[in-house]
């Protein structure tokens, strides 16, 4: 794990292609976390971020200015690695960063059980609906009939639903947001971190190369194209799951929180709980239990 002093990593040559969304997702996390240092009067190493393999995996080596750690892992297994952090560190800020090949796919398996014991991380999802990082293939959230450079005659399943997916596991802190509403989504992830237990923000980032969607998620009142993407109402009690899931079931994308309850403890509480239960017993009283 290394933490990068200077204003990004001079070792590192990567850059995202221009206009990619993942530059918003930056500025957002970037605005976050340093919000977070501010009110919790907490240092910047405190922060941890975590990415596995793809365009988005580059966040921890392209943040600037004061920054947090960074751990490039594996694909598909950024949360396996959050889980360890967070269990043998739970005073350290455990951020995820993953795209939807990476995290829907062969991550997808690491889900489930996280949302089941409540890890209290923040995950950022960013979403283009294609492997942007080996040139444009279907990715799970590609849509059924999507032409791509590994279905040239169109996808032949139906695209995965991730909200719909993230609210039927029960995960605690469910939002969704856009890579240009760079406030709005310093806010989401802001609020992702502050939660007790699971969150996930799910961040639509354009990929400009091979599935430029700014327009269709954006609208064009020239050409009169209605915005897929529309803020919740203000009137959506972000406690209501089964509210949260109508608002998933259309067809728009919904940006704002969508769930988010604090009633289950977290995989820190429940760790705290079993130390409390558990007799400590000395090196000389552990050895004797041994004995024969």
């Amino acid at each position: 794990m290394k933490q990068i002093a200077e204003k990004n990593n001079p070792e590192y040559d990567f850059k995202w292609c221009p206009g990619c969304g993942d530059f918003g997702v930056k500025k957002a996390l970037e605005a976050a976390i340093k919000k977070k240092t501010i009110e919790t009067e907490e240092p910047i190493l405190n922060n941890v971020v975590i990415a596995g393999i793809g365009c988005s995996g580059n966040m921890v080596h392209l943040l600037e200015g004061e920054q947090p750690y960074g751990f490039h892992g594996l694909h598909g297994r950024t949360l396996p690695v959050a889980m360890g952090l967070k269990s043998s560190r739970p005073d350290l800020n455990v951020i995820v960063v993953a795209g939807d090949g990476d995290f829907l796919s062969i991550g997808a398996e690491h889900i489930a059980p996280q949302a089941k014991r409540n890890l209290d991380v923040c995950v950022v999802i960013m979403d283009n609906a294609v492997y942007g990082l080996t040139k444009g293939q279907s990715s799970p959230t590609s849509e059924e009939g999507m032409i791509t450079s590994s279905t040239p005659y169109g996808k032949t399943e139906q695209g995965f639903d991730p909200l719909a997916y993230y609210l039927s596991l029960g995960i605690s802190f469910v939002a969704s947001g856009l890579s240009s509403k760079i406030k709005d989504l310093s806010e989401l992830i802001y609020e992702g971190m502050i939660h007790p237990g699971f969150s996930i923000v799910h961040v639509q980032s354009p990929c400009t190369e091979y599935n430029n969607t700014y327009e269709i998620l954006k609208g064009s009142p020239k050409k009169g194209i209605e915005p897929l993407a529309k803020p919740i109402d203000e009137s959506h009690n972000p406690n209501d799951l089964k509210q949260a899931m109508e608002i998933v079931d259309t067809s728009n994308i919904p940006l704002g929180i969508l769930y988010q309850s604090k009633v289950q403890p977290t995989l820190t509480q429940r760790f705290e709980d079993l130390t409390n239960k558990s007799k400590q017993k000395d090196i000389e009283s552990l050895l004797k239990s041994y004995s024969v």
